[in-house]
């Protein structure tokens, strides 16, 4: 290390140094990729991979379950397609069982109003709100792998839902229906609502064969906040005509939200002061109940059921006062008890309620398998991504057998699940329990009810959704163009409709992750002194550089969008085309490129080429396999000779320092 000791360093970045290599000595020959699989990798595994068959990868994966088809092999595949058999064996009874029973009890008495509140979201009569808040919850609870996750009825698929089942089901103009043309143009509703619900699970299923669950990285999470807050407001507007008592057709389609509160300013002459002051109590029960529940959450055992207090009120104060003959205040009606007989939903419908299924099928993903991780990365258990992807898609396909609308993991019950102190799906039976005492029992004490009520309970619980725009003070901090994808696709929301906006935020989002792969930084890097590292030549003036060599690293796919930059830059940095004097080395650090397409690779070979006839002597470094390979398919090892594939840059730049004759010398390196 002598040489360290007495060496000087240059005065400026451009100026060439006398520094000896930092180790003093070479301690090894550089390492090509080549000698590196000669010493390193295993003989038997050489042997092994030419014989081996190869074959679409779509094949492989499917060969690779029928090749593990023995007793163990499938006990695990039961294991893992039905969760219970995997954790009831685990289950801590008397540690867990009353927290999971009263958390199960709590959700079950919210899931009563709320379902059918977003029953009259989706333009279906209440008690489907019920079933939904029934069957997929059960299924779910046998299927899921998210112990914390509450599903059932959620007020964003309740509103997306909605807007179809109006579209592909208007309400007569005329608006003066008999009973008969009522129960029959609810009867089709229900059917589209089931159909929609039926194709969002075929979809689903239809990924969870293809193991797609990796899709739902592509909804980035300030899509699906901004998606929901949106759609909160779009909840919110839509449910002022029920505050106000007034009668007036549900818009769709875009800029329905405008014109919803054009229509309920112009009819606020008309509105129901009985129906405004059930309202007005109601949101003021509901409110500060939220708020309570939020800031003592640590501090009360349960949750305050403050909806089915409201509504217990509300139906004994209309019952007594009789507010529906005085006041013709709308309200629920009678509650068919038991089940609906199951039924086929239409297949005829399947082509035109195909582009409403896609978003909700992908919405569902998304916000359950968010939610799922948020908790399981909470209380340190893992969640299987694909086999959420069959639970929601089993849960949304069965259900609607049974006249269910298109249901998911709901934000609101999740987190009063978790406060309550549940622990396991066996939660989601205990809920099911209490929405099965009303559809059998206790569905005539909701006769009653008041539908204004029922809107009140739609707006509070969109009190979550609400206060995640306080986020954005924060997101700015952190990402500016994180907080450019949350606006674009809030702003998408509001002004277009759920689905439009949805596909708006996906589109920006992806294109924000193709901007940036194409906005390449380059700093010129040096040798920091005593050391084999590469530092920008701008943090300190005791970096050195040596002409004639320049290392290029860069740090993204190489793939169409990017091989123009790529070009350009390398056109800059190496003097080709420009009439100026090239360098006579270049190594090209690959580690940052992750993969390479045909038009990429392509522009590696035509480069290979214009270094070979300007006499630039180039080398690569830490290619990855997939990378190397593309890259050999596309005619650059013709170009490229394996004495020029090195393992690392440091052994790349002992080379170049050799072929250069500049071994004590030192390195001028650029990053891109």
């Amino acid at each position: 290390m002598s040489g360290l000791l007495g060496a000087r360093t240059c005065s400026s970045p451009g100026e060439a140094s006398d520094l000896k290599y930092p180790l003093g000595t070479r301690l090894r020959e550089p390492l090509t990729e080549a000698r590196f699989q000669q010493l390193f990798r295993d003989e038997e595994q050489v042997q092994e991979l030419p014989t081996e068959p190869r074959g679409p990868r779509l094949c492989r994966m499917w060969r690779r379950p029928a090749s593990a088809c023995s007793r163990r092999g499938a006990w695990r595949l039961l294991q893992a397609r039905l969760p219970p058999l995997r954790w009831l064996p685990l289950y801590r009874w008397r540690a867990w069982l009353l927290g999971d029973a009263v958390a199960g009890v709590t959700v079950g008495v919210v899931h009563v109003p709320q379902g059918m509140a977003f029953a009259l979201l989706t333009s279906v009569p209440p008690v489907f709100g019920l079933y939904t808040s029934f069957f997929p919850v059960l299924i779910y609870s046998l299927l899921g792998t998210g112990r914390h996750l509450s599903t059932g009825t959620f007020a964003v698929l309740s509103l997306m839902t909605g807007s179809a089942v109006e579209r592909l089901v208007p309400e007569p103009l005329s608006r003066n229906l008999s009973g008969i043309e009522k129960e029959q143009l609810d009867a089709q509703r229900v059917g589209a609502a089931a159909a929609v619900a039926f194709g969002s699970g075929a979809l689903m299923l239809g990924m969870f064969v293809l193991q797609l669950g990796v899709l739902s990285t592509f909804l980035s999470e300030p899509v699906v906040k901004a998606l929901t807050s949106g759609a909160a407001l779009h909840v919110l507007v839509s449910q002022l005509p029920s505050l106000l008592g007034l009668s007036l057709p549900r818009q769709i389609g875009c800029f329905s939200l405008f014109k919803t509160l054009a229509a309920v300013l112009t009819s606020l002459p008309r509105s129901s002061p009985a129906e405004l002051t059930i309202s007005a109590l109601s949101l003021a029960l509901l409110v500060p109940v939220k708020e309570l529940n939020v800031r003592f959450r640590d501090r009360l055992p349960t949750p305050i059921p403050g909806e089915i207090v409201m509504v217990l009120l509300a139906s004994v104060l209309c019952f007594t006062s009789s507010l529906d003959t005085k006041y013709n205040v709308q309200i629920v009606g009678l509650l068919p008890e038991g089940f609906p007989q199951p039924l086929l939903p239409s297949l005829a419908e399947l082509p035109r309620i195909l582009a409403d299924s896609l978003p909700i099928a992908l919405v569902t993903f998304a916000v359950s398998a968010s939610l799922a991780s948020m908790y399981a990365d909470k209380y340190n258990y893992t969640i299987d991504p694909n086999q959420e992807l069959l639970a929601h898609g089993v849960s949304n396909l069965i259900s609607s057998f049974f006249s269910c609308f298109p249901n998911s993991a709901s934000l609101a019950t999740t987190s009063l699940l978790v406060d309550a102190g549940g622990n396991t799906q066996l939660a989601g039976l205990f809920s099911c329990i209490v929405v099965l005492l009303v559809l059998l029992w206790l569905g005539p004490f909701f006769y009653y009810l008041p539908k204004a009520v029922l809107a009140c309970i739609n707006i509070s619980s969109m009190r979550q959704m609400f206060f995640q725009m306080q986020e954005l003070p924060q997101l700015w901090h952190i990402s500016r163009m994180d907080f450019a994808v949350w606006i674009v696709t809030w702003v998408a929301v509001v002004t277009l409709n759920v689905d439009l906006g949805l596909a708006v935020g996906v589109i920006f989002s992806m294109m924000t992750v193709v901007c940036r792969t194409q906005r390449v930084q380059c700093l010129a890097l040096g040798l920091a002194e005593g050391t084999e590292l590469y530092r920008p030549l701008r943090e300190s003036h005791r970096l050195l550089q040596v002409p004639g060599l320049c290392i290029l690293r860069y740090p993204t796919p190489l793939y169409f969008g990017t091989r123009g930059n790529f070009r350009r830059i390398l056109e800059w940095h190496l003097g080709l085309g420009e009439g100026g004097k090239p360098v006579r080395v270049v190594v090209l650090d690959f580690s940052g490129v992750t993969f390479a397409d045909a038009a990429g690779a392509r522009e590696v070979a035509q480069l290979a080429s214009r270094c070979r006839d300007v006499g630039i002597h180039l080398l690569l470094a830490q290619c990855n396999a997939s990378v190397l390979e593309t890259l050999a398919r596309a005619g650059v090892l013709d170009r490229v000779t394996p004495q020029q594939l090195f393992v690392s840059v440091q052994d790349a730049a002992a080379h170049a320092l050799e072929k250069l004759e500049l071994t004590g010398s030192t390195i001028c390196t650029v990053w891109i």
